[in-house]
C-alpha cells in the first residue's frame, strides 16, 4: 500500500522501531509504555510548543489504573481534585444540588471509584516528564506529510525474505519499514524517518489517517454548539468548591474551577447568535455578556479568557484502525459526543491495549498476528462508546430542559470504564467456539453501521461462548472470565508483610500468572523456569489460613527483583532483568472473592480433587493491560503453556529474529469482523 506524498527536499533518513504521531494523552501514554519495554520510540507533534488544551477534564477510574501502572497516578492526583458537587441554577437562582459520586467509594476490587479533575495540559506535562525519564522527548514542530509502506502480502513477504538471504537481514529489515516524511523546516529542507510501525494519535483531523485514505464517517451536528475556554474570575466571585451550572430556556453557562489554579475556571456556554440565529465565534467580550446574562455576575468579573474554541457534537469512527504497519488510536480513530467525558479516556485505553502488543511483536517474541487483536478488541469498544456518549448526550439535553437538570445526567456506571472487557476476543483463551447466539451484532450510528464483534463490549457473556474442563467447571458467577478486566484486591507481601494490591503486582510491562491453591505450584514453577526474564511474572496467592511453606524459586520477593533492574512500574534501570516471581497473602479473602477461587476450590473438593491436593487451585493469566487472558483449573498446564506461547513465544528458548511479516494480511479485519460485514 502506498500513501506517499512529497515534502520538499529530503536531506536525512533516521530509523526507529515505532513513530508515534501526536503528543496528546493518547500518544504520550503509548510512548511511555513502549519506552519502558525497551522499544526504540520517537514521538512527534506538529505544534511548535506543547499545547495548553483543557477541554478534557480528566481521567476516569479505568484510566487512573493505567496511569498508576505507568507510575504517574500520584502526580496526577496531586495536580487535580476529586469531582465537585454540582450547583444548578434557573433564572439566576439556585434550584438543585447534585453529587453524582456521593454514594461511591473505593472497593477492594477497584481502588479508584470516580473520575479526577485535572487540566489536560497538566496531565500532558506529567506524562512528558515520565517519558523524559526514559530518555525520550517530544519532537515539536514536526508535521507528517507523507507515508510510504511496502506491500505486506505473504507472497511479497516471501520474496523479501529471499532477497534478504542474498542482501543480508539488515537490507530486508530496511525494506520493510514505513517511510515517513515531514514538512519542510524554516530552511526549506525536509526529513524522512524509517519506522517499523507508525501510530497516528494526531486527533480528529489526523494527517496519518488522511494519508492512509481511511474513511472517517459519521455526523457533525451543526445545531448542537458550545463555546469553551479557560477564564479567570475575580476573587470570591463564585464558590470554588462547586461546579456551577446555569440552564435557561435561552441558553446556558457552566463554570468549573480548574484545579491547581487560584482564579482559573473552565467556561462552557451556549453561543451568542446573530440575527439569523447562527452561532457567533467566541470572544472574551462575548463570554462576559453570557456571564452577565445567565449568572447575574457583572461581566467585569471575568478578567481573562484564553484557549477559546467552538465545540460541535461530532460522532465519527474510522473504517479501520490499522493499515499494514500503521495504526490509529484516540481521536484519530474515533470522536465522541462530549457527554460522559470518554473521548480522552477511550484514547488512553486504546494506547494501553496496543502498547504491549507492539512491544512483544517488535521484540520478536510474539507472532505478528497478535497485532490484529488491537483492532479486533478496540474497534467494537469505540463503537459501543459512540453509542454510549450519544445516548448520554440525549439524556443530558432532555434533563436540562427541566429546572434542576444538569450534567450529572451524563454520568453513569458505564462512564467509569471499569466494565469494559473483551470476551469476544480471540485472546479470550477459554473461548472454544462462537455459535449463533454469541455472534456479534452491529452498532448503528448516524449515516452508517459500524461493525462490532459483540452485542455488549462491557463484557456480558454470551451463552455457550466458552467451556471449561468438565471435571472442574468455572462459571460466570465465580469470578472474571477471559477478556474481563482483572479485579484488584488488597493483600500483603509474603516475604515482607508489607501491604500491597494485585494491581501493583501486575504493574509494569509484563504478563502475570496468578496461582490460587496448592495445586497451582507446579504450573507456577514451570512458568518461572520457562519465562523468567522474558516479560512473564508468577505470583502465588495464599489464603490466610494456608500453609506457605518455603518460597520456591518462582516466588522471590519483589524487592529482590527490582534490585536486578526493574522498578515496579517497569522503568529499566540497567541491563534487562527478568520480572521477579512473588507471593502474596490474601489476608481478608478479597482476592479469592474477586477471582471466584473459593467457589472453585469447593467445587474441586466436592469432586474429590482435594484428596491428593495436586489438583486444588486455579490459574489466572493476566495480560499486561490488566485483562484476564486465561482462567483454568490448576491441573490444566497445557492451556497455560499454549496461551503464554502465543503472547510471549517459547520463553528462554525463543531467540526469534525481528518480525518480517504476518501470515495474515494486516490490511484485513479479523475473521469475526469480516463475518459481520458480510452478514
Amino acid at each position: 500500500m502506498d500513501a506517499d506524498r512529497g515534502a520538499g527536499t529530503v536531506t536525512s533518513t533516521e530509523v526507529t522501531d515505532v513513530l508515534v504521531v501526536g503528543a496528546g494523552p493518547t500518544g504520550l501514554v503509548l510512548a511511555c509504555d513502549l519506552a519502558r519495554r525497551g522499544i526504540a520510540v520517537r514521538i512527534v507533534d506538529r505544534s511548535p510548543a506543547p499545547p495548553r488544551t483543557s477541554r478534557a477534564k480528566g481521567p476516569n477510574p479505568r484510566s487512573l489504573e493505567i496511569l498508576d501502572d505507568l507510575g504517574v497516578a500520584e502526580a496526577v492526583l496531586a495536580a487535580g481534585s476529586a469531582p465537585l458537587p454540582m450547583l444548578k441554577y434557573r433564572d439566576r437562582a439556585p434550584v438543585a444540588r447534585a453529587d453524582p459520586w456521593a454514594g461511591s467509594a473505593p472497593s477492594p476490587d477497584a481502588a479508584y471509584d470516580r473520575a479526577w479533575l485535572v487540566a489536560q495540559w497538566r496531565l500532558e506535562e506529567i506524562l512528558r516528564a515520565r517519558l523524559a525519564g526514559y530518555g525520550v522527548r517530544v519532537e515539536l514542530g514536526r508535521e507528517v506529510v507523507g507515508l510510504t509502506q511496502p506491500p505486506d502480502t505473504p507472497a511479497e513477504a516471501g520474496a523479501r525474505a529471499e532477497a534478504g538471504a542474498e542482501d543480508g537481514p539488515d537490507a530486508d529489515a530496511e525494506a520493510s519499514r514505513v517511510v515517513v516524511t515531514f514538512a519542510e523546516d524554516r530552511r526549506g529542507e525536509g526529513a524522512a524517518l524509517r519506522a517499523r510501525c507508525v501510530v497516528g494519535c494526531d486527533g480528529a483531523h489526523s494527517s496519518v489517517r488522511k494519508l492512509l485514505g481511511i474513511g472517517f464517517e459519521g455526523t457533525t451536528q451543526e445545531d448542537q454548539v458550545m463555546v469553551c475556554g479557560d477564564v479567570e474570575l475575580a476573587d470570591d466571585a463564585l464558590d470554588r468548591g462547586l461546579w456551577h451550572q446555569w440552564f435557561d430556556e435561552d441558553g446556558a453557562v457552566m463554570l468549573c474551577p480548574i484545579p491547581g489554579t487560584r482564579t482559573g475556571w473552565w467556561f462552557q456556554a451556549g453561543p451568542e447568535r446573530d440575527g439569523r440565529g447562527r452561532p457567533l465565534a467566541p470572544t472574551a467580550d462575548g463570554f462576559r455578556r453570557l456571564l452577565a446574562h445567565h449568572t447575574g455576575l457583572p461581566g467585569q468579573a471575568l478578567t481573562r479568557a484564553e484557549l477559546l474554541s467552538t465545540y460541535r457534537v461530532n460522532v465519527r469512527m474510522a473504517d479501520r484502525f490499522r493499515a499494514g504497519r500503521v495504526f490509529l488510536a484516540g481521536d484519530a480513530a474515533h470522536v465522541h459526543a462530549i457527554a460522559g467525558g470518554l473521548g480522552m479516556n477511550t484514547g488512553i485505553q486504546d494506547a494501553f491495549n496496543l502498547g504491549w502488543k507492539l512491544g512483544e511483536v517488535l521484540a520478536g517474541r510474539a507472532d505478528p498476528g497478535l497485532l490484529d487483536t488491537y483492532e479486533e478488541e478496540r474497534l467494537p469498544v469505540a463503537a459501543r462508546t459512540l453509542d454510549l456518549t450519544s445516548e448520554r448526550l440525549r439524556a443530558t439535553l432532555e434533563a436540562i430542559r427541566r429546572p434542576g437538570g444538569g450534567l450529572d445526567s451524563a454520568i453513569t456506571a458505564d462512564t467509569t470504564g471499569l466494565g469494559v472487557g473483551y470476551r469476544w476476543s480471540s485472546l479470550a483463551a477459554d473461548r472454544t467456539h462462537l455459535d449463533a447466539s454469541s455472534h456479534p451484532d452491529a452498532h448503528t450510528h448516524p449515516d452508517r453501521t459500524h461493525p462490532a464483534t459483540v452485542t455488549d463490549p462491557t463484557g456480558v457473556p454470551h451463552p455457550d461462548a466458552r467451556t471449561h474442563p468438565a471435571d472442574a467447571p468455572l462459571t460466570a458467577d465465580e469470578g472474571p472470565q477471559a477478556g474481563d478486566r482483572a479485579p484488584d484486591a488488597p493483600c500483603t507481601e509474603a516475604a515482607t508483610g508489607a501491604g500491597t494490591r494485585l494491581h501493583r503486582v501486575f504493574a509494569g510491562p509484563r504478563t502475570t500468572v496468578l496461582g490460587f491453591g496448592p495445586g497451582s505450584a507446579a504450573v507456577l514453577d514451570e512458568v518461572a523456569a520457562t519465562y523468567g526474564g522474558t516479560g512473564v511474572r508468577t505470583c502465588r496467592v495464599y489464603a490466610a489460613d494456608e500453609d506457605q511453606g518455603e518460597n520456591r524459586a518462582g516466588e522471590q520477593s519483589q524487592e529482590q527483583g527490582e534490585g536486578r533492574g526493574e522498578n515496579r512500574h517497569g522503568g529499566r534501570t540497567g541491563t534487562e532483568a527478568g520480572p521477579p516471581g512473588c507471593a502474596v497473602i490474601d489476608a481478608e479473602g478479597h482476592a479469592a472473592a474477586a477471582y471466584g477461587t473459593g467457589a472453585s476450590a469447593r467445587a474441586q473438593a466436592s469432586a474429590g480433587g482435594a484428596a491428593s491436593g495436586a489438583r486444588t487451585g486455579t490459574i489466572v493469566v493476566v495480560r499486561p493491560d490488566h485483562h484476564v487472558g486465561l482462567r483454568v483449573p490448576a491441573d490444566d498446564a497445557r492451556s497455560v503453556r499454549e496461551y503464554l506461547r502465543r503472547l510471549h513465544g517459547t520463553g528462554h528458548s525463543a531467540a526469534r529474529p525481528p518480525e518480517r511479516s504476518s501470515e495474515r494480511s494486516p490490511d484485513r479485519f479479523p475473521d469475526m469482523v469480516d463475518a459481520v460485514r458480510k452478514g
